[in-house]
């Protein structure tokens, strides 16, 4: 029961770099690498797409490897 509960702290802040990242996907592309560029980069419309779905598709797969490995 103890490493359930561990494994859930830890995958709290997972959840909430996934949920930031679908739902400001421009500003978590750019987290880290704004220093590299002397005025705003155009992030293609693409790579916003695929950021947002792939943040929806991890919560979905960790939130069943959780389950699973709850039961």
């Amino acid at each position: 029961m103890a490493d359930f509960l561990l494994m859930f702290i830890l995958v709290i802040p997972i959840y909430g770099v996934l949920i930031w990242s679908y739902f400001d996907p421009e500003e978590s592309l750019l987290w880290g690498k704004r220093w590299m560029y002397k005025e705003e980069p155009e992030i293609a419309e693409g790579a916003i797409c695929y950021t947002k779905m792939m943040s929806l598709v991890s919560m979905i797969v960790l939130t069943v490897i959780y389950a699973f490995g709850l039961f």
